[in-house]
């Protein structure tokens, strides 16, 4: 799916700063990485997917931006562990982490999910998480600090109605006691973590999704016309996610670090 381009302007808030995303082929990842990009940050974009990779890298330089290109699996800790050396070798620092690489995976009933599925969504969504931060960490903290961005979700903090979800709610539920709990740990550091909570955004991860029986676990509820009020009804794009995270990277976010935002039109307040 092609995001917006951004164009590079005079004011460049992460003139000088690194950034590294994961995720960042596709949907809000690649929105993440141009909107860095177009605050002046060099952003390394990792993907698991090299022709995502190259062409997300061209988009931001086209646009007058700078990109590193990183292929790498999530889920792999020698690949990770790379990939951030390489940034860092490339660019001399890491400033900025958005942990953004997930995937849905397989909605379905608890006692049908197999656990190889609940493990694969572990696997991608919180062990990712996980070696995504244990490798850049200890370069935020060499560089006097730094932000870290996690993209969670509004399943399993405040929706709990998506029919089979167990496992993609339980990581993401996960997500954010992390961004507390490193919030507190790494504050003396000065790198401050906070995370996005998006409700339904336009991008194309729910191709990628397998749903079974979702009569089995889906509850019968009527939403109100227009179940997100701000939009009517209509899904959020990606650059609404991207565009906070931007923010929450730069200095405009100095003072906030723990915090979660629910970035999803009021849609979970109906929920």
């Amino acid at each position: 799916m092609s995001t917006r381009r951004s164009t590079i302007k005079a004011s460049l808030p992460l003139s000088g700063k690194v950034a590294l995303v994961t995720g960042a082929g596709s949907g809000i990842g690649r929105a993440a990485a141009a909107a860095l990009a177009a605050r002046g940050a060099t952003v390394g974009v990792l993907s698991r997917t090299q022709e995502e990779v190259i062409e997300v890298c061209e988009e931001i330089a086209e646009s007058g931006g700078k990109a590193v290109a990183l292929v790498a699996d999530v889920t792999d800790s020698g690949a990770m562990a790379d990939a951030a050396r390489w940034l860092l070798h490339e660019k001399g620092t890491i400033d900025i982490v958005v942990v953004n690489a997930g995937i849905n995976g397989v909605w379905a009933p608890i006692d049908d999910l197999a656990p190889e599925e609940w493990d694969r969504t572990i696997a991608v969504n919180l062990r990712g998480s996980y070696l995504t931060l244990h490798h850049t960490v200890p370069f935020l903290k060499r560089g006097g600090g730094g932000s870290v961005i996690l993209v969670s979700s509004i399943n399993g903090v405040r929706t709990f109605t998506t029919p089979g979800a167990t496992a993609y709610a339980a990581t993401k539920a996960a997500q954010v006691a992390m961004t507390k709990q490193l919030a507190l740990e790494l504050g003396k550091h000065q790198i401050r973590v906070n995370a996005v909570c998006p409700g339904a955004i336009d991008t194309d991860i729910e191709d990628s999704t397998e749903i079974r029986e979702r009569e089995e676990t889906e509850i019968p509820v009527e939403w109100p016309a227009g179940d997100i009020p701000i939009t009517a009804g209509s899904k959020g794009r990606p650059e609404d996610v991207a565009d906070m995270i931007a923010v929450l990277a730069g200095d405009e976010a100095r003072h906030v670090t723990g915090s979660v935002i629910f970035i999803d039109g009021g849609q979970s307040l109906l929920r």
